[in-house]
């Protein structure tokens, strides 16, 4: 029991009403700093490269559970766009 953190238990409904009351008194631009502070602390611990690194394994999870046609598709989606571009003249 010693090895548990204290607080209500990620994802439970005691947990997300004390990070409303976080957002509440400090606002949102405070998770944007420690966000922000917490990338900074992982890129000095493992190097830039460790992003391309999780990116990859993230991609090739992701080509395992939805085979490489999905990229095809959403890439396909993403390079349509809805919105019409102004004509420059």
């Amino acid at each position: 029991m010693a090895n548990q953190k204290r607080g209500p238990r990620p994802g439970s409904p005691q947990a997300k009403r004390g990070g409303q009351a976080v957002s509440s008194k400090y606002g949102k631009d405070y998770y944007t700093e420690i966000g922000k502070k917490g990338g900074r602390a992982v890129r000095e611990k493992h190097g830039a490269d460790f992003y391309a690194s999780i990116g990859r394994k993230g991609g090739n999870a992701t080509k395992e559970r939805h085979s490489s046609t999905f990229y095809s598709e959403i890439g396909r989606k993403g390079g349509s766009s809805k919105r019409t571009e102004p004509a420059s003249s």
